[in-house]
């Protein structure tokens, strides 16, 4: 028999806090070598992008697949969303489907609550926090929630390009969160306010001057995700200690870090670790005499997220009756 969980259902059991502890939990199996992660599988129909994301957790008893498509002529031609994304969990002792679930929602919290991961263990120690997002789109959204279960937020300033996708992130964002929530009216204004700073957004060009961010700021690199897209530029890069999800997934993927290591700004030693190094204790992201440095995550995105929040959502709904099963 196999659990079909639709969207609502994920939404209904998927919390951030929660989901920030799987996924930890699932960066130390990888780093502990108990994780089974391939590179993910790409397709190209005539139409659009088709990728298979596999991964095992060993200790999590975890095995699942994300299959995403993205086909930009779906809203006109088919009246269907341009990405759409569905996970299959298996029970790792038979092998069997156990649970198709709805990957869209899962895949936004899962996003979020890596930067959550990130911003607990890098940024420096103190009693709250300005938050500083560019973007208001689904995953500034995320990362304003997972961020605000991290630390202490005693301010978030938001900048956009749009500012009725800003009025409408504040609107929405003050009743979800009960957090004091302000527009910024320029990067620099952005910069100058925050110690923690979210690039959320769909730019393919660096989205202000990394010279301007000030000593001791943590960043949530998350928009970009190709090798010739990036939001952070070049001096940003260069003045951070750099930590990634994945050192084979920034050095293949990510622009951020694939173009000034291209223009010979910095070197391939300067990704300073992964984060489940960071997370184990092997190394060192922030020492408490080290209030000055600029620390940045890169997130990616890995398979090992999508599958340690399946199997959440899984137990949940199991647990709470939700869902409707099959005999396939």
């Amino acid at each position: 028999m196999t659990l079909i969980l639709t969207r609502e259902d994920v939404i209904s059991v998927l919390d951030m806090k929660d989901c920030m502890n799987v996924v930890e939990k699932a960066f130390v199996e990888l780093v502990n070598g108990t994780a089974v992660l391939p590179l993910r599988i790409g397709i190209t129909p005539p139409d659009g992008l088709a990728l298979y994301m596999p991964a095992y957790l060993r200790e999590m008893k975890a095995l699942a697949c994300k299959v995403v498509t993205v086909y930009k002529n779906n809203p006109a031609k088919h009246n269907m969303p341009t990405t759409i994304g569905k996970v299959l969990l298996q029970d790792p002792e038979t092998g069997d489907v156990i649970c198709i679930m709805d990957g869209g929602y899962l895949t936004a919290v899962r996003t979020g609550a890596v930067s959550g991961v990130a911003t607990k263990y890098l940024a420096r120690k103190q009693k709250s926090y300005s938050l500083g997002i560019f973007g208001t789109g689904v995953q500034a959204r995320m990362q304003l929630w997972a961020v605000s279960v991290a630390v202490k937020l005693d301010k978030v300033f938001v900048y956009d390009i749009s500012d009725d996708a800003v009025q409408a992130f504040i609107k929405d964002m003050t009743v979800q969160h009960h957090l004091n929530i302000e527009k910024a009216n320029s990067p620099d204004e952005l910069l100058k306010v925050s110690n923690i700073l979210v690039t959320a957004t769909s730019s393919s060009v660096p989205i202000f001057e990394g010279s301007s961010v000030k000593e001791g700021t943590h960043i949530n690199g998350i928009g970009s995700h190709t090798p010739n897209a990036r939001e952070l530029d070049s001096t940003i890069i260069k003045r951070s200690r750099f930590i990634g999800d994945s050192k084979q997934a920034c050095f293949s993927e990510a622009g951020d870090i694939m173009i000034p290591l291209k223009e010979g700004v910095i070197t391939e030693d300067h990704f300073f670790a992964e984060l489940g190094e960071i997370i184990t204790g092997a190394k060192t992201g922030r020492t408490e005499n080290e209030d000055k440095i600029i620390t940045l995550f890169k997130s990616n995105g890995l398979a090992i997220q999508d599958v340690a929040t399946a199997k959440l959502v899984y137990d949940k709904a199991i647990q709470k009756g939700i869902g409707t099963t099959v005999k396939i």
